[in-house]
């Protein structure tokens, strides 16, 4: 009579045990930019729990890394096993496939809008009163006034910057490649820090007080008014300006590594879903669908946005010429310091 129990037992725990072990669990990477830690955590929690339905039995937990674009995708090369990485600049991506061969070639085809969910551009936030009169790039090189961006060697948000700067100078003054420089040398000379991130050029502008102007993209700016005082501050978009793409991927040798391919697949593809789209605007984030864009046009100032590679040329030839060691960004350095 004692046996019969004893296996009638262990069969349950046995079946326990089984049950237990029928149940899954996929974990995500998501390498990505400095100041996107508020949008993801606000998009990833709804797309777990659409994940967890569609699929019974596999929890998924999405996780974040975080630090300028640049030096996440370092990371990546480095080893770090990022199934997505949803970056602020092109070059960013494409260098997981020029140095590591991580994904395709084509990985801009594989999703809409050149793989960019969302896009924005460049806006100043300056403090309660606008006390220096700031309206536009001309205004922020003037000898009065101190600038807060990080530095271009290390952000994608901080290359936009510059590049937008550059590019409007470039318009006002009939492309007289003299003059531009004469402007960008002002401009970067009149920089109080170069923090490695958006993250920490936030910090230096709102916590340490340095400086009269913080230039981020406009999402961040708008937020960081919203979370340190609407009244305190007061955030300007000029009128001539920068389209910055926000692409995305999947990491293909890492997903096949993980066995996360299909999470991540569908991870990314929920980014351009109405629900997801909507999230994304409340970030401050432009999207490509005009009638949402139309019910959030307060939300959004109108601005003329010019492309990186109309302007400037392939996104390889601008990191070469402007950025890369001995470029353009470090003679207007040099140059400031005379």
């Amino acid at each position: 009579m004692i046996f019969p129990g004893v296996k009638r037992i262990a069969g349950g725990a046995v079946f326990s045990l089984l049950l237990a072990g029928s149940a899954q669990a996929t974990e995500l990477l998501n390498s990505s930019y400095d100041v996107a830690r508020e949008l993801f955590v606000a998009l990833n929690a709804p797309f777990e729990k659409q994940w967890d339905t569609a699929h019974p039995g596999d929890k998924l937990t999405i996780k974040q890394s975080h630090a300028g674009s640049s030096k996440q995708a370092l990371a990546i090369l480095q080893g770090l096993r990022a199934d997505v990485v949803t970056y602020n600049q092109v070059t960013d991506v494409q260098i997981l496939h020029d140095r590591g061969d991580l994904l395709p070639a084509n990985w801009q085809q594989r999703l809409p809008n050149n793989s960019s969910p969302f896009y924005s551009t460049m806006a100043f936030l300056v403090r309660k009163g606008n006390p220096k009169n700031i309206h536009d790039w001309q205004d922020l090189v003037r000898d009065d006034v101190k600038l807060v961006f990080p530095n271009p060697k290390t952000s994608g948000n901080a290359r936009y910057t510059y590049l937008a700067a550059w590019g409007v100078a470039d318009q006002a003054d009939g492309k007289d490649k003299i003059k531009t420089e004469q402007f960008m040398t002002k401009f970067l000379k009149n920089v109080e820090v170069f923090d490695t991130g958006g993250r920490g050029a936030t910090t230096t502008f709102i916590e340490r007080g340095l400086g009269d102007v913080l230039i981020s993209f406009e999402s961040e700016v708008n937020n960081i008014r919203n979370q340190y005082g609407q009244n305190d501050y007061i955030v300007i978009v000029p009128k001539n300006n920068i389209l910055a793409e926000f692409p995305v991927a999947w990491i293909d040798k890492n997903v096949e590594h993980n066995h996360t391919e299909a999470a991540a697949k569908s991870y990314l593809n929920y980014l351009w879903s109405p629900a997801a789209q909507q999230i994304i605007t409340q970030f401050y984030y432009r999207v490509n669908n005009p009638e949402l864009m139309a019910q959030q046009h307060e939300r959004f100032p109108q601005t003329a946005l010019f492309r990186v590679e109309d302007t400037f040329g392939r996104w390889d030839q601008v990191m070469k010429t402007h950025f890369a060691s001995g470029g353009e960004l470090d003679k207007l350095l040099a140059a400031g310091q005379r």
